[in-house]
């Protein structure tokens, strides 16, 4: 039996016992993951996936963390000499061993999903994401004061911060003694007419 699997963006076709050099993956080695995204899977039937076959998996067991061969990126322009730039790079990579290809019933086996190591970090977000979230809340209780020419987001934010988000509220406001935020007396009067 074969799968065609995704992963870091390129496809790989494996099988049983396989050993693979993948885009780096956050997992150490000795650690089992598992790969959900399967596109394919062959042998005594094919399945196709639209874009993915439900319920397949293949896991694999991280062998080691290791670099990809140095790949050099020479620019040489004509006739401009001091134009020449070499680059190189040498691409982290996770070697995994494949151990098994599921069907079916890859929900419940409690491996855990290989996840690129750019996204592994997302356990910080979701903390980040209710700050974030509350300061559009204060705006939207109000008028929306980036229709006065010249408030822009970051302005409307800035008054917002200051406790002005109604026209009323910044009508009210004198330009010149108001230390919170920097108001431009056209605000002030582009307010008075909306309010």
């Amino acid at each position: 039996m074969f799968a065609v699997m995704k992963t870091g963006g390129k496809q790989y076709k494996v099988q049983s016992g396989d050993t693979l050099r993948v885009e780096k993956l956050a997992a150490d080695a000795g650690e089992t993951v598992q790969f959900n995204d399967i596109l394919m899977l062959g042998g005594d039937t094919t399945v196709v996936g639209a874009p993915f076959v439900a319920g397949a998996a293949v896991q694999a067991e991280v062998i080691d963390q290791v670099k990809g061969d140095k790949l050099i990126h020479f620019v040489k322009r004509r006739r401009k000499h001091s134009s020449q730039r070499t680059k190189g790079h040498r691409q982290q990579l996770t070697l995994v061993r494949v151990t098994e290809i599921l069907a079916e019933g890859a929900d419940a086996t409690g491996v855990k999903a290989a996840l690129g190591a750019g996204s592994a970090p997302k356990a910080a977000a979701p903390a980040a994401a209710p700050k974030a979230a509350a300061a559009p809340a204060a705006v939207e209780s109000g008028d929306d004061l980036t229709q006065i020419t010249g408030v822009g987001p970051a302005a409307a934010k800035k008054l917002a911060e200051a406790g002005i988000t109604t026209f009323a509220q910044l009508a009210t406001v004198d330009p010149e003694t108001f230390e919170a935020t920097k108001v431009k007396p056209e605000w002030v009067e582009q307010a008075k007419t909306l309010a």
